[in-house]
């Protein structure tokens, strides 16, 4: 963010939505809204929407919001979250691969799996206006 001149303003929480919403709650009550919110989770970008939209601000017209995730709630048509997938299904295979190495193969060397994620956007994020 700094490298392109944006300013970052750091709210600390838990995994909510309840945080979400209680920091959206601190936007709103600053002097300027920021034209993004990236969220720690899709729980806490759910948060945000619902503060955001009881305040009436434009979801992404005037406020953009990601979650990390994307997890079952952020693909319904009410949030259409934007998020950033880090691949479920393909880290629960690389798990039970690893559990079945080991039991079945008596493998004790410890191995790392990389996997990249990568963003699904949806109906949250828009052009800066």
């Amino acid at each position: 963010m700094r490298r392109h001149g944006l300013d970052e303003h750091i709210l600390h929480g838990d995994h909510t939505e309840a945080v979400g919403e209680r920091a959206a709650r601190q936007f709103l009550e600053g002097a300027e809204l920021p034209t993004a919110v990236v969220a720690f989770n899709d729980q806490c970008a759910i948060g945000v929407l619902t503060a955001l939209g009881r305040a009436g601000v434009a979801v992404p017209g005037r406020v953009s919001v990601v979650g990390y995730d994307d997890d079952t709630l952020s693909r319904l048509s009410c949030f259409n979250l934007t998020t950033v997938s880090q691949g479920a299904r393909e880290q629960a295979r690389h798990a039970v691969t690893a559990a079945v190495e080991r039991l079945d193969q008596d493998r004790t060397e410890p191995r790392e799996v990389v996997l990249a994620p990568h963003l699904v956007v949806r109906g949250t994020t828009a052009e800066p206006s």
